[in-house]
C-alpha cells in the first residue's frame, strides 16, 4: 500500500476514533477542512510540519500515522 494512503487510512480511523470532525481537527491544527479531506483521501501529501500537526491533534506519534 501507497504511504499516503496508509497515512489517510490512518488520520481517519483515528480522528474517527476520538470523535472529531474533519472541520475540528482542521481548527486544532489550523489547517483548512478542504486539506484534512483530501489528506483523508489520499488525494493530498502533507508536508512534515503537516503531519507533525496531524499527530499532535490525534494525540498520537507522527511514526504510528504512517505504520
Amino acid at each position: 500500500m501507497e504511504l499516503v494512503a496508509i497515512l489517510a487510512r490512518n488520520v481517519r480511523e483515528r480522528r474517527r476514533e476520538l470523535g472529531l470532525t474533519q472541520e475540528a481537527l482542521a481548527e486544532r491544527c489550523g489547517l483548512h477542512p478542504t486539506y484534512i479531506s483530501g489528506i483523508e483521501t489520499a488525494d493530498r501529501n502533507p508536508s512534515v510540519k503537516a503531519l507533525e500537526c496531524l499527530a499532535r491533534a490525534l494525540d498520537t506519534a507522527a511514526a504510528d500515522l504512517l505504520r
